[in-house]
């Protein structure tokens, strides 16, 4: 039985979903690289964390001896997102109905929502490898779309990927800048399951 809070978790995903998909938001963040990299797909993956509110405990726990600290659902969240950062994905997402619909259903249930199940699971050590990657993510991606002389994605333009580019260093590096302030002046949350 689904109890009040999960129903508000349910909800508001699925809520966001909706907004996601509806034609003139849908379009206009498609329309950018962008806006689809850096707006559209993290807020796909939200709306499965808070798809994930609205898990019985005990599915949970039976998927718990597979789940050990976290790490299988976070390497299927890692290899999911993975996908949908090469420019190939990017481009065919914005113009194939069917691999526009796989990202809007593997988004929310193969990144965000194991994502979710993984982190209160995850040790500080595992946390601190998991965040160095999507920094260094960041930084790659940043550079490859800076640096490209040629457009990597048919459906948008060079300028775009190079702002796509710029954003992303940029995010990379104020995300190091807060991760160091939280460790020298302050401290990460840590909180983990028990392990066993």
């Amino acid at each position: 039985m689904i109890i009040r809070g999960q129903w508000h978790g349910a909800l508001a995903g699925a809520g966001l979903l909706a907004v996601l998909l509806a034609p003139p938001v849908r379009h206009a963040l498609e329309a950018s690289m962008t806006a689809q990299m850096l707006v559209q797909i993290p807020l796909l993956a939200v709306a499965g964390v808070l798809l994930s509110r609205s898990l019985p405990g005990r599915l949970i726990a039976a998927i718990e001896p597979w789940n050990r600290h976290g790490l299988s659902t976070l390497v299927l969240a890692m290899f999911a997102s993975a996908f949908w950062m090469l420019p190939r994905a990017l481009d065919a997402a914005a113009t194939e109905t069917l691999v526009a619909a796989a990202k809007y259903a593997s988004l929310p249930l193969l990144v965000g929502l194991p994502l979710a199940i993984a982190w209160p699971r995850m040790g500080f050590i595992v946390k601190g490898v998991f965040l160095l990657e999507c920094l260094a993510t960041l930084f790659r991606l940043g550079w490859l779309y800076l640096a490209s002389p040629e457009r990597l994605c048919n459906s948008y333009l060079l300028d775009d990927q190079q702002l796509l580019g710029r954003c992303l260093l940029v995010l990379g590096t104020a995300l190091t800048l807060a991760i160091a302030g939280r460790l020298l002046w302050g401290r990460f949350d840590v909180t983990s399951a028990p392990c066993n």
